[in-house]
């Protein structure tokens, strides 16, 4: 049975990727540093019939990032890791003159330091899959896209882009992608822009395209939802 790690799993993207991957038999490992609520997503996952492990903590702590592949070890080994959890840097979001530096430090951190962190606690195991050792980096349009007030965050998440893309030439035996989901209704858009009521889509509408990537393995590399359903996904 395949295994995949997802952090950033209680809500949003990585609770309706955590569903879709356990109805397609799966066993998982989720993590999000609050417990309740994390627990919630596994239980959601567990209805499938698979494997859950719920690990609460967060990323940015080396010792959490062990218990994760520890977890993970314990069903058997890991074929994928998905690194989803994310933090904004300020809430709401502001311009870059007065973007608070410890929030762009925050947002380095967990979007691309801890990233790099658990792909390096992960890497023996993902070397020896079965399966084809997979990682997929979320990512976001505003790694390649200029909007202002998104310039922190936005760093930060072409940091974990050029990490992925590096990561899949230095491990050729991996697919690493790198994945802009597109525009998402999710609580964290809502931290970043509360009161827009733009009507943006739900999550669960661009799991498919992370489904498509793991039926079709394609090259490692940069990879946007929109464009994978667009193809026929």
């Amino acid at each position: 049975m395949a295994v995949a790690i997802i952090t950033g799993a209680s809500k949003g993207l990585g609770r309706a990727l955590a569903a879709a991957l356990a109805g397609e038999g799966w066993d998982l490992v989720l993590d999000a540093r609050t417990a309740g609520v994390l627990e919630d997503s596994a239980r959601e996952a567990r209805a499938h019939g698979t494997r859950v492990v719920a690990v609460a903590g967060d990323v940015t702590d080396a010792a959490h990032r062990a218990r994760l592949v520890a977890a993970a070890r314990e069903l058997g080994g890991l074929d994928l890791l998905v690194s989803n959890a994310s933090a904004l840097g300020a809430e709401p979001l502001v311009r870059l003159d007065a973007l608070p530096l410890a929030g762009l430090r925050t947002a380095l951190e967990t979007n691309a330091v801890a990233a790099l962190g658990l792909v390096q606690e992960a890497l023996p195991l993902l070397r020896a899959s079965g399966y084809g050792g997979t990682v997929i980096a979320v990512s976001s349009d505003a790694a390649a896209e200029a909007y202002p007030s998104w310039g922190g965050y936005g760093a930060s998440k072409a940091a974990l882009d050029q990490l992925a893309a590096v990561l899949g030439v230095e491990e050729p035996g991996l697919r690493v992608w790198s994945v802009d989901p597109g525009d998402m209704r999710t609580d964290l858009y809502a931290a970043a822009v509360p009161g827009d009521d733009s009507r943006r889509p739900a999550p669960e509408t661009v799991v498919p395209a992370f489904l498509r990537l793991l039926r079709e393995r394609p090259a490692s590399g940069r990879y946007t939802a929109p464009s994978l359903l667009g193809a026929g996904a």
